[in-house]
């Protein structure tokens, strides 16, 4: 599927569900959530808004949301966009779980890019997530 609203632009598999939430004023967020729980997001801030603010501010919900969190520093270069944030595990519901959050700034906005899912799913669905990244930052100026 192709999601295409709003300015934002990404593949998707067919069978996760798309919510939307534009109730923000300043920000924009759609969430893909796979059929078992697994989910990824895509949020623009206004232009010149500071990428490592926004994830920053997504280290410290998770250290208040997740005692036991695990994190790491991490980037990767996605379609010639570099995509700065963090890599997070922690357990929930007695489940060990792995979370990624990137942050990117382009002239028109500055996007956050989470992703979610419980580790006996993440092996599987990473990949997914991957594919999702790369057809938003392709569809970037």
């Amino acid at each position: 599927m192709h999601f295409a609203r709003f300015g934002l632009e990404f593949d998707y598999p067919d069978n996760w569900s798309v919510d939307t939430d534009a109730s923000d004023d300043a920000t924009l967020a759609v969430t893909v959530q796979a059929p078992d729980g697994g989910f990824w997001s895509v949020s623009a801030h206004p232009s010149g808004s500071d990428p490592e603010s926004l994830v920053q501010a997504v280290f410290r919900q998770m250290q208040e949301e997740y005692r036991d969190l695990d994190t790491e520093g991490a980037s990767d270069e996605v379609a010639g966009h570099l995509l700065s944030g963090f890599d997070f595990n922690f357990y929930c519901l007695d489940l060990t779980n792995t979370a990624q959050v990137r942050a990117l700034a382009t002239p028109a906005a500055t996007y956050v890019v989470f992703c979610q899912a419980e580790d006996r799913e993440w092996d599987r669905i990473s990949p997914v997530f991957a594919a999702m990244t790369a057809s938003f930052a392709r569809s970037l100026p």
